[in-house]
């Protein structure tokens, strides 16, 4: 197993945690059955449950110390130690990129109302920004005037398209379908390519049953066409993933074996 650094090129990959849960898995994947989950290695823990760990990835690039997604900050969530104790100086935070909005990957956006990466930009993208800030969306989903319109009123707040560079190796792709406009992060480094997943996927199950959907997938078919397309892409390119939902560390590829796609964790 890796351990919680990694390089593609001259860039570095941190692998952070902030918290994890188990669930039941036909519950998280109703197109599932447990007797499919109960053929595939590695996936349930003894009680027929799955691990679903709350992650977020480090990068530091061109001199840039970035932190994509802020997970979900219950209490007893380690987020800010687990950066302490892997050499993560919060302070010295430049960019904080959210990947989509979801509570559980904008938790530690403030902390007792202050920014808790007092020296950061918070970068979102403006599509998914402008989606879950409408007055009629967000009144169901009362984190955000929590954890993310606080941004904009202290104007630390930036909005990005689709292919917008944060460094000169580290640039933004659309993968919609898990929200309207989640994305991902492309890594191109001396020759080598990363790319930080979101929630494309939420669960290693999903590099050979990729029609499955979880429940937290906001648009099912559009997810469903945008998983195919970015895992095709991802094996065929044997490029290095950080995925923040998958067993710790969550770096590995996709890979074809014995006529199936896996995840392969390094």
């Amino acid at each position: 197993m890796a351990g919680p650094t990694i390089k593609v090129g001259n860039v570095e990959m941190i692998a952070l945690t902030d918290t994890a849960s188990t669930r039941d898995p036909v519950a998280t994947f109703p197109s599932s059955t447990l007797d499919e989950w109960r053929h595939v290695p590695g996936v349930l823990n003894d009680e027929d449950q799955i691990s679903s760990r709350v992650g977020t990835t480090g990068i530091r690039s061109g001199g840039k110390l970035i932190i994509v997604d802020t997970g979900l900050q219950l209490p007893g969530a380690q987020l800010l130690d687990d950066m302490k104790a892997k050499g993560v100086d919060r302070e010295a935070v430049d960019i904080v990129f959210l990947t989509h909005l979801h509570g559980d990957h904008v938790g530690w956006n403030m902390s007792d109302g202050k920014p808790t990466f007092p020296n950061a930009r918070y970068i979102i993208p403006r599509h998914e920004y402008e989606h879950w800030t409408d007055e009629d969306f967000k009144k169901n989903w009362p984190h955000i005037d929590v954890q993310v319109t606080p941004l904009a009123n202290l104007d630390i707040l930036d909005l990005v398209d689709d292919g917008y560079n944060i460094t000169d190796e580290v640039s933004t792709m659309e993968t919609p379908g898990h929200t309207a406009g989640h994305t991902s992060l492309v890594i191109s480094s001396g020759g080598e390519k990363g790319f930080v997943l979101g929630d494309v996927c939420n669960n290693p199950v999903q590099a050979h049953f990729t029609d499955w959907c979880p429940v937290f997938d906001m648009d099912p078919a559009k997810a469903r066409q945008t998983r195919h397309a970015v895992v095709d892409r991802l094996e065929a390119e044997g490029t290095l993933v950080s995925a923040g939902h998958f067993p710790d560390p969550g770096f590995g590829h996709f890979v074809r074996s014995q006529g199936k796609r896996l995840w392969r964790g390094v």
